[in-house]
């Protein structure tokens, strides 16, 4: 972020303390006198597991002929688990089960942190919204070959399938 949010003013690189402990240079608004944090989307993408967690749901969106994961933008209030029970409602009318946090990544091309989730659903019924193109339940080693390569989609996956056997467990 080079200018203020709120008044357009260059903002310069100023020592900022809290609590008598620093937490080093942050852009600060000399305008303002404030300052300038950086803002970023947050958003949740989910391993969608079947009720036995032998198959994975992948859709297409947007018109593009790519498999990903179910994934949406966190809601200004809303917290991680409220969204990710929300957006796999709204693009497939599944229920969740049970949940599992996976691992978070920052994705510059969308300014956002991704917060993935291992999901497992109530049953394998899915109705995709208006959202969505085109969704298929894979059996484990066919979603790795399907998911769109060198992905983000693709990282969570992989580190999912990897915790899959202590989350079974912890079920």
């Amino acid at each position: 972020m080079e200018y203020c949010y709120k008044c357009g003013e260059k903002l310069i690189q100023k020592e900022c303390f809290n609590c008598g402990i620093s937490e080093g240079m942050v852009p600060y608004c000399p305008k303002c006198q404030e300052f300038r944090f950086p803002i970023f989307n947050s958003a949740v993408s989910m391993i969608v597991f079947n009720p036995n967690f032998s198959k994975i749901l992948l859709i297409k969106q947007y018109g593009r002929d790519k498999n990903i994961l179910v994934a949406g933008y966190v809601n200004r209030g809303e917290c991680l688990e409220e969204t990710v029970k929300r957006e796999l409602k709204e693009e497939t009318n599944l229920e969740v089960e049970f949940f599992h946090f996976n691992e978070s990544k920052f994705f510059e091309k969308s300014n956002s942190l991704i917060n993935n989730f291992i999901v497992q659903t109530k049953d394998e019924n899915f109705e995709l919204s208006k959202e969505v193109d085109y969704g298929k339940w894979y059996e484990i080693e066919e979603a790795k070959r399907e998911i769109l390569p060198n992905s983000l989609a693709e990282y969570f996956l992989n580190q999912a399938i990897k915790k899959l056997p202590s989350i079974i467990k912890m079920k």
